[in-house]
């Protein structure tokens, strides 16, 4: 059990460096408050799941939940770090909040997909809230 301990911390300290190793932001990325809402986020969903792999394996449901929200985060900011620097000032708290928003509302919809099929009615209501905050991000992105 101790030994099943270490390695899950040791991967979940590997995933975040590996990510701030292979992608080093430009200043005025990391500066912004988008790239901080999501670190935020990302800082609290690694709390808690260190606090969950104490009592629980990796196929505890909230254990996986938490795998994939951390992965929507990592994707938001991959999606940060490709706005050129001239263009950080659209890196606002309210896009960082969207991008939270929208990690929860992607893991909520990706945990009703396993669950029911894609015609159920819980399934369509999730997708399109993610198709909105989608929308809301593309329109201050682009």
């Amino acid at each position: 059990m101790k030994r099943l301990i270490f390695i899950s911390i040791f991967v979940l300290i590997f995933s975040t460096f590996s990510y701030s190793q292979t992608q080093k932001p430009h200043k005025a990325i990391s500066s912004s408050p988008a790239f901080a809402e999501i670190i935020l986020r990302q800082t609290e969903v690694e709390s808690e799941l260190e606090e969950m792999l104490v009592s629980y394996t990796e196929e505890f449901p909230k254990v996986k939940d938490a795998r994939y929200e951390l992965s929507v985060l990592n994707k938001s900011l991959e999606t940060i770090n490709r706005v050129k620097p001239e263009e950080a000032s659209k890196l606002t708290s309210a896009l960082g909040k969207l991008f939270v928003r929208r990690a929860r509302v992607a893991t909520d919809y990706w945990l009703l997909k396993n669950r029911y099929d894609d015609k159920h009615p819980q399934t369509m209501r999730a997708k399109k809230k993610l198709e909105i905050f989608d929308r809301a991000i593309n329109k201050i992105m682009n």
